[in-house]
């Protein structure tokens, strides 16, 4: 399929900002301020109105934005709502982070969610994240910084050191994966590289408190291969959808409710103030539908897509997958369906979904995980079971799941984007 590669290169920028669940929610923030949202924050009194545009943020790493529908109330419309996550597998700082070790600089770091840790290794690194500090008139303040160069990187060890290291070594996340920032004759002051990273932003700093911090790759997105058919990248779990779900709903251009959620902590479970399996959603729903049982009249009339990759079949690893159930890269998105209910799909919900790729001429395929495999699973089941909401769990197919470095088909995206368009505009779901 030829695609203009304009919506694509968006999308390169869109990952290149977020290397932390912040930053993306700060991207995602400043997109929808150009088209019109209006920011509500949660401390203030709503007053939402016919055909608004809203969006508001919790911990500044999950956002929902939204649409009132313009001629139906909101009990009558319903919402149309997609679902993903802005958090991804990386190596957080810890608290306490340095080390000196024969005179290398290097720091602590805890492995954050199902890390595929051997790409990590000679990885142009940098650090991102927020910093909490005390300003210089005693006030509580926070910022985010983004190192933004190569400031770090995890050696590995010579194979004539390891003969092993190609027979399967075991990756020892304390003691192998301390990245490197340079050489000292004493253990660097981390905090203190924070402070003046800071004040270079123009921060006006007394003390660095804490921080919430992560290494990510330096590397830029890109697109290859012979025709470009695929992009790389990091954090395409799941910013990709985050990407997609915020394009449709920016230019869906419907009467209808409309509904984005983006939590973080999916990678952890999801169980925190602002994971899918707490109270944010539930929350706003609540503030726009105030009696309980218009807001299950609202919930009835409502459905989500839960957008989260799914895995692709390996040509080198054809036998991890069902041969039945194996989707390829930039053949449709894929309906992940679970017997167990470690995804939300139903027979009716996968059947509105391929209507909706129907309309808009994308193919669809299905991901069902071999009997003899255990089953990841997303927001999607969590949601559903939260609100009462009916649900389907979709992705687009990709490689290297949890690796600093994924890969996914560029016509996926593309007509993932339509398809949530089109679910967007539905009268009745």
């Amino acid at each position: 399929m030829n695609q203009s590669n304009a919506p694509l290169e968006s999308l390169i920028r869109f990952l290149n900002e977020s290397p932390t669940p912040f930053h993306a929610v700060a991207a995602m923030s400043t997109r929808l301020e150009s088209a019109g949202f209006e920011y509500l924050n949660e401390r203030d009194t709503w007053n939402v109105k016919a055909g608004g545009r809203y969006y508001t943020q919790r911990n500044g790493s999950s956002i929902i934005a939204w649409t009132m529908p313009t001629t139906r109330s909101l009990v009558d419309s319903g919402f149309r709502m997609v679902g993903a996550h802005t958090d991804s597998p990386c190596l957080r700082v810890k608290p306490n982070p340095e080390m000196h070790r024969h005179g290398y600089s290097q720091l602590g770091v805890e492995v954050y969610g199902g890390v595929l840790l051997a790409p990590w290794f000679d990885r142009d690194l940098s650090i991102a994240g927020r910093v909490s500090f005390k300003n210089t008139e005693g006030e509580l303040d926070a910022a985010l910084i983004n190192f933004d160069k190569p400031i770090a990187i995890i050696p590995s060890l010579a194979i004539h050191l390891d003969r092993e290291a190609n027979s399967g070594r075991a990756i020892n996340a304390q003691t192998f994966l301390p990245p490197i920032l340079g050489q000292s004759d004493k253990k660097a002051d981390f905090r203190a590289l924070l402070k003046t990273q800071l004040e270079e932003g123009g921060h006006s700093v007394s003390e660095v408190l804490n921080y919430e911090l992560s290494f990510y790759d330096t590397q830029s997105a890109a697109l290859i291969g012979l025709d470009e058919a695929f992009l790389v990248s990091a954090r395409l779990d799941n910013l990709l959808s985050c990407y997609m779900g915020l394009t449709a709903l920016i230019n869906a251009n419907s009467d209808e409710g409309m509904l984005l959620v983006c939590n973080d902590h999916e990678e952890v479970g999801s169980m925190s103030a602002v994971g899918a399996q707490g109270p944010m959603l539930e929350h706003l729903l609540e503030r726009l539908v105030v009696k309980s049982e218009d807001r299950s009249r609202m919930l009835a009339r409502s459905m989500m897509i839960s957008a989260d990759n799914a895995h692709g079949i390996h040509p080198n690893f054809a036998d991890k997958h069902d041969a039945n159930h194996g989707p390829l890269l930039n053949k449709g998105p894929v309906i992940k369906i679970n017997a167990n209910q470690r995804y939300a799909t139903t027979d009716v919900t996968s059947s509105q979904f391929r209507l909706l790729a129907q309309a808009v001429g994308a193919n669809v395929q299905e991901f069902v995980v071999r009997s003899d495999m255990a089953c990841g699973s997303t927001i999607g089941p969590i949601t559903s079971a939260e609100i009462g909401v009916k649900t389907i769990d979709i992705g687009v197919p990709q490689f290297a799941m949890h690796s600093i470095r994924e890969m996914a088909g560029t016509s996926d995206v593309m007509d993932t984007i339509e398809i949530f368009k089109a679910f967007y505009r539905l009268e009745n779901v």
